[in-house]
């Protein structure tokens, strides 16, 4: 059977990785960047487009390579991407299945304040503190962020990448503001990390468990510091889609549905 799954994340490796175990699937995946790409092939894809796909070429390839099952694994916040994959798969019949990542259990607290962009985030974290802000969410949400708070108090931490590093240089920030590691970072090294830079303020988006978010916003609570968090984008059409929160449902979700 050919299954294509939309990769680019550490949660669809897993599923490739799954899938392919079981010798019953001719796996595509598609993901945007080269590197992407060789995760996807590490984790056992049979064949990997690395490039964004509009929705006319996702249908082609789709119908191009006789797909049974799309299965969405892309960030919670590639919403376009998720548009794309359920309108692809009711153009073609293709059954659609997401996986989502789980929903953290946030409690209530005063320190963190819930946001729906990150052009909000920018205006709600100037509102409130006028000292250092660290950026948490990824180099490619900086620019509505320094566009309102002044880059002399705004950090990044982003992916040691040469394209990460250049972008937050041309965006403006200072280099030495300019954090460069890969990983999800425990509560503890995060505390470090705020404390180290007399950080005031983080900003952060709603990434889940893979994404480091609850490690994150509990080193800042326990810090006493207000955390801004980019809730995820609402994608119309999934209502009436299957979705799956839990990895280990994947494979007995599309066998038992074959």
């Amino acid at each position: 059977m050919n299954v294509m799954v939309m990769a680019g994340t550490k949660d669809a490796a897993n599923i490739i990785k799954m899938l392919s175990s079981t010798g019953k699937f001719n796996i595509l995946a598609t993901t945007t960047t080269s590197y992407g790409a060789d995760i996807a092939k590490a984790a056992g894809a049979d064949e990997v487009i690395s490039k964004g796909l509009t929705l006319d070429e996702l249908v082609e390839v789709i119908e191009t390579n006789d797909i049974s099952i799309l299965i969405d694994a892309t960030h919670p916040f590639a919403a376009i991407a998720t548009h794309n994959a359920i309108e692809s798969s009711n153009i073609t019949g293709t059954k659609y299945l997401r996986f989502e990542r789980p929903l953290e259990d946030l409690k209530e607290n005063g320190l963190i304040h819930e946001v729906s962009s990150f052009e909000e985030a920018a205006l709600k974290s100037e509102e409130l503190t006028k000292g250092r802000v660290l950026h948490l969410a990824g180099v490619s949400t900086l620019t509505p962020i320094i566009e309102k708070i002044d880059s002399s108090r705004l950090f990044a931490r982003v992916l040691p990448s040469v394209d990460s590093i250049q972008k937050c240089i041309d965006l403006g920030i200072k280099q030495e503001n300019i954090i460069a590691m890969q990983g999800v970072f425990s509560k503890k090294f995060n505390k470090t990390l705020f404390e180290e830079y007399n950080i005031s303020l983080i900003i952060t988006k709603e990434s889940g468990e893979t994404g480091g978010t609850l490690s994150k916003i509990s080193a800042a609570v326990e810090f006493g510091i207000d955390v801004v968090l980019v809730t995820r984008p609402k994608v119309a059409g999934l209502e009436n889609k299957d979705i799956c929160t839990d990895l280990d449902e994947i494979v007995d979700f599309i066998l038992k549905i074959t």
